[in-house]
């Protein structure tokens, strides 16, 4: 499956637009490292338990959005983008979404 941000892909045509495909995900650490981040807070530096969720969580919803186009019958996924939101204090939502094509 290719995936990418542009709308087009230099030197292939687009043959079928199967429409928007997506996948979310919505993720919490764990309490003890939540606590360890907002200590992290006072001092400054990268939370990396946080970086490490959101990589989990874009690679999961990414995963799940291409799923969906598999089985809509696309060989690529085309004007990629992602979405974070803040679901409560301690969870994150992350949405990627795209359109599913079939490339010559």
């Amino acid at each position: 499956m290719l995936i990418s941000n542009l709308e087009l892909v230099p030197g292939r045509r687009v043959t079928r637009h199967l429409g928007l495909v997506q996948g979310s995900t919505v993720r919490a650490k764990h309490v003890g490292k939540d606590l360890f981040a907002s200590l992290k807070n006072i001092v400054g530096g990268e939370l990396k338990a946080y970086t490490e969720l959101l990589q989990e969580s874009r690679e999961e919803a990414t995963q799940r959005m291409v799923a969906q186009a598999e089985a809509a019958g696309a060989n690529a996924i085309l004007n990629v983008r992602f979405a974070t939101s803040s679901i409560t204090a301690r969870a994150a939502e992350i949405f990627a979404y795209g359109t599913a094509v079939v490339l010559e």
